[in-house]
């Protein structure tokens, strides 16, 4: 079940966007720019684009569970997708601009082959969430948006659509809620929306713009965000 204000055509049109986003950054960007260090604590460019590479190829997993019904986890372990991540990362340039490309194209076709029954079928993440196939795009839509922002080649979250920003907002209260961390009320200075997300403690007021507020929420730089006061706004754990 998609979550209110979501929709799979959303998600999809969302994915081709972010798809076409992160492409374009990484076209900008020369191989040997790849090997330093991105805005990811300890990844370079190699490392973020081996983990494109792996998550479109996880995600034809979560596809292929849904299409066949025959269980199919994204990824082995948890260590062995951090091992896949480090010995893609010595991969040549080339090889891992392709493998990028050439596991987006696979997703793509996987999940244009998914018919109505199968895009409800139940599937679980990475993190044991258990979705339906209709999260696949959306759990796409979030590494590929997010990631060419982090790839550190001029993209910056003020450029991705303000209804993605919005939906990634709505998602990562969800996630947070409930979860260790502070309790937010956030206000956005250039749209409607307000967001709540319950934590430790009176609810601390977060305010920036929407861009903002999606950075603040998923860990990134985000300056103009502020707290009470006008005072920086509460740390955050880890959102994924």
């Amino acid at each position: 079940m998609m979550p209110a204000g979501r929709t799979r055509a959303d998600s999809l049109r969302w994915m081709a966007q972010g798809t076409a986003v992160f492409f374009d950054a990484l076209a900008s960007v020369p191989d040997d720019r790849l090997d330093r260090p991105t805005a990811l604590d300890g990844w370079s460019g190699k490392h973020l684009l081996a983990h494109l590479a792996a998550n479109a190829d996880a995600l034809v997993n979560l596809a292929h569970w849904a299409r066949t019904g025959e269980e199919t986890p994204m990824y082995s372990s948890p260590a062995q997708r951090d091992a896949d991540i480090e010995a893609g990362a010595t991969r040549p340039a080339a090889e891992l601009r392709a493998w990028a490309v050439r596991s987006a194209k696979t997703l793509d076709a996987r999940l244009a082959e998914l018919d109505e029954q199968q895009w409800n079928r139940e599937v679980r993440t990475a993190q044991g969430r258990t979705v339906t196939a209709e999260e696949i795009p959306w759990m796409r839509t979030r590494e590929v948006m997010v990631h060419a922002v982090d790839l550190g080649a001029g993209v910056e979250f003020d450029d991705l659509p303000a209804d993605f920003l919005a939906a990634l907002i709505d998602d990562i209260t969800a996630k947070r809620s409930g979860a260790d961390g502070p309790a937010l009320t956030l206000t956005a200075t250039d749209h409607s929306g307000t967001w709540a997300v319950s934590g430790a403690g009176d609810p601390a007021p977060v305010t920036g713009t929407l861009a903002g507020l999606a950075a603040y929420l998923s860990g990134r730089r985000s300056p103009g965000v502020t707290g009470a006061h006008g005072g920086p706004a509460p740390e955050l754990p880890r959102w994924l």
